[in-house]
């Protein structure tokens, strides 16, 4: 083949855009492109002394035509397979071209993503490593694709460039506002971010908004990631297909997983954590939020990259260790998820390419007063598609059994946290946010429809109506919704001397009358044990012993109660100090009889909420609960009982709030007979004083609380009694 002198023609104002890496389509004019019977090709190597085509049919040397673009045309219409060596000062560097590779992203995506229905974004976006097959060899590289529509021009820098992006322009794709290129040498492990031309002409270096991983913060480049891991959880995944989380066994423990044991990365903690929560009788580990995070104070809920879980515990295929160990130890995985807002950080999400891209452009509801943080544009179908295809990623690559949306409320109200005049109502003149809620329900809707077994769980702190009503009939599309009522009552109410509590009742049976309203979940979460509002254990009155009783007999009540139930890590053992996220839980803690006395409490209630449906078959629905005594606030004493659907479980729950005994107190049961004392939070293993019923009680022919049998039981102070009939 031999060479031939004339090139394709190319403008000079075009070419200087594409020697300085500023052209918006530079795959027009490097790399191969052939008319009238010639290739053209050019290339982008600054400041080489030579440069020469590698062919299968021999050299052909290229020429220097204008600032770094060097230029070689071929004989005929068939592109051969070629290398370009450039030689630097003497020393060659031979690689293949990457402008003459196809785009990685197709029509498809493009037409979904442009729909807002891409829902494997990932796969689309972002960095991707390719090999292809070459008569001269394999070329192996990354493909990079990032969406910026208000970008004059796009360049990818990294370790594969030495972090120079001028030879690494990226190509527009149409009107999608997507980038595009395939760099060869691009590796797994090569760091990298976009560089991003703003109207205005200035260049910005931006992280990845689809990376797959990061650097240890507090840098900030994306990784090219590629998964090696092997899952082994098909057990897990085909069981939990069988059954309707919602109305099973939840028991959850909620883990921030940089303080649990500080040091620990993913597989690290994998034995020590799994050996905990089983052993304790968890059905679910909740982890605060695992996605990439500058601020470590934020405990991980000022998310700049979304795809990426926090490289602070390790790689992504670790932490897919973890959860695939938490499954084959039979423990589900929930994860918190933050969609609510996003931080400033000027290299991150904040103004992509110029503009208000990810963050709604209107001020009067782009930001988050309170938090100093930059609110998405749900209205956006891109937006949308980013967000939705985020809570597939999760439980596709990662096999996560539920999410926990964080902060709902505060995104259902356009003037959440707002003064009169700083917000404006929508289409309607009313003040929900038409767009968010769109957005939750579809993002609902499609995670159970790819997901079926999984949960979506909402923090929603308001009384806004169909939280976990289907989305079919106008309702949100949760499976669970965290019960901030319950939560704030009782421990309101606890918060009181006992002396003081008959003036309270009301607030411990308040909470009954809206318990069916929604599906619950009981939050005893980390909110409630940080920022000065001390642990559960301080928030007891008394002195130690009281306050170590008081816990017990507030876990007793929560677990009995309808709804399902939480937990923050280190309450388990009645952590004194409350949370601080810079250091690890008070261990040492657990070697006091009466704070390891708390954790076999919290052990034997998993254990009894396992065994008995009463106390979780039917938490949505009245049929599951009845008062047996709800009026004896002098006494300060709750009575009630649980039921399993058709009756062939039932439990009765008799709760003493009062610092004293409660001798021959009468309860009125359903069932004659003998009942089985099957809990005891003062019992003397749990730190208790041991008074009780020797386990076992009858009933005597005497009606009372509108049953015809009852019993005379001795009702320990600050404690709570479980009966089972003895059948």
């Amino acid at each position: 083949m031999e060479a031939m002198k004339e090139p394709i023609t190319v403008a000079p104002d075009v070419l200087a855009a594409v020697s300085n890496g500023e052209y918006h389509s530079p795959h027009d004019v490097l790399g191969p492109h052939i008319a009238d019977q010639r290739i053209t090709i050019r290339v982008l190597r600054k400041l080489a002394d030579s440069v020469t085509l590698l062919t299968p049919f021999g050299e052909v040397p290229a020429r220097h035509e204008y600032n770094g673009i060097w230029v070689a045309t071929l004989e005929g219409t068939e592109i051969p397979d070629y290398q370009v060596c450039a030689v630097f000062g003497g020393s060659e560097a031979i690689s293949a071209d990457g402008y003459r590779f196809l785009p990685t992203v197709g029509e498809m995506d493009l037409y979904l993503f442009g729909e807002g229905r891409h829902e494997k974004l990932w796969q689309m976006l972002g960095a991707h490593l390719h090999s292809y097959d070459t008569s001269m060899g394999p070329v192996t590289g990354a493909s990079f694709s990032v969406w910026a529509p208000n970008a004059r021009a796009v360049r990818v820098v990294g370790d594969f460039n030495s972090w120079d992006g001028v030879a690494s322009a990226m190509r527009t794709m149409g009107e999608s506002g997507v980038w595009e290129l395939f760099v060869p040498g691009a590796s797994a492990g090569d760091r990298y971010k976009f560089e991003i031309q703003y109207a205005d002409g200035s260049w910005h270096q931006k992280a990845d908004p689809m990376a797959r991983q990061t650097e240890v913060p507090p840098s900030t480049a994306s990784v090219i990631t590629i998964s090696d891991f092997t899952w082994d959880d098909d057990a897990w995944l085909a069981s939990r297909l069988e059954r309707d989380p919602h109305t099973g066994p939840v028991s959850v423990y909620e883990v921030h997983l940089g303080s649990w044991r500080k040091g620990l990365g993913y597989k690290e903690v994998a034995e020590q954590l799994i050996g905990h929560v089983k052993y304790l009788g968890f059905t679910h580990v909740e982890f605060m939020p695992l996605a990439e995070h500058p601020f470590g104070p934020s405990w991980g809920y000022q998310v700049t990259s979304y795809y990426a879980p926090t490289a602070r515990c390790g790689n992504p295929d670790e932490l897919r260790y973890l959860i695939n160990e938490l499954h084959n130890a039979g423990i589900g995985v929930i994860m918190d998820w933050v969609p609510a807002h996003f931080p400033k950080d000027d290299w991150a999400l904040a103004k992509f390419d110029g503009s208000p891209l990810y963050e709604d452009p209107n001020p009067l509801r782009g930001e988050h007063p309170d938090w100093g943080t930059l609110v998405f544009n749900y209205g956006r179908r891109e937006v949308r598609n980013f967000l939705v295809a985020n809570a597939l990623y999760w439980c596709a690559e990662f096999h996560i059994d539920g999410l926990r949306v964080d902060a709902v409320a505060s995104m259902l109200y356009l003037d959440y946290s707002r003064e009169h005049g700083q917000w404006q109502p929508n289409i309607y003149g009313g003040r929900e946010n038409l767009e968010a809620i769109a957005f939750l329900q579809e993002t609902n809707a499609t995670a159970y429809r790819n997901n079926p077994g999984i949960m979506m769980i909402a923090e929603e702190s308001t009384s806004w109506s169909g939280v976990t009503a289907m989305t079919e009939t106008g309702g949100l599309g949760f499976g669970l919704k965290w019960n901030m009522g319950w939560m704030n009552d009782t421990l309101r109410y606890l918060e009181e001397k006992p002396i003081n509590r008959r003036w309270h009742h009301g607030e411990l049976t308040f909470s009954l009358v809206y318990a069916f309203s929604e599906q619950f979940i009981l939050p005893l979460s980390h909110d409630e044990v940080v920022h000065g509002k001390g642990s559960l254990y301080n928030k007891m009155p008394g002195d130690h012993w009281q306050k170590l009783a008081g816990v017990r007999l507030l876990y007793a009540y929560q677990w009995s109660h309808p709804g399902k139930q939480l937990l923050f890590m280190g309450q388990e053992f009645a952590q004194i100090d409350e949370w601080n996220e810079g250091k690890s839980l008070d261990w040492w803690l657990t070697d006091n009889p009466a704070h390891d006395g708390v954790m076999s409490c919290v052990k034997r209630l998993n254990e009894v909420y396992r065994e008995h449906p009463a106390l979780w078959a039917d938490d949505f629905t009245n049929n599951g609960f009845e008062w047996i005594e709800m009026s004896d606030g002098d006494r300060n004493v709750l009575s009630y009982l649980r039921k399993a659907p058709g009756g062939d479980d039932q439990v009765a729950v008799v709760c003493n709030f009062s610092g004293i005994p409660q001798n021959d107190y009468r309860v009125g049961l359903p069932v004659a007979g003998e009942w089985k004392e099957i809990m005891n939070t003062d019992a003397v293993e749990y730190g208790g004083s041991g008074v009780g019923n020797l386990g076992m009680v009858s009933t005597e022919d005497v009606p009372w609380n509108g049953h015809e049998q009852s019993v005379l039981m001795q009702l320990p102070p600050y404690g709570v009694v479980y009966l089972t009939p003895n059948s």
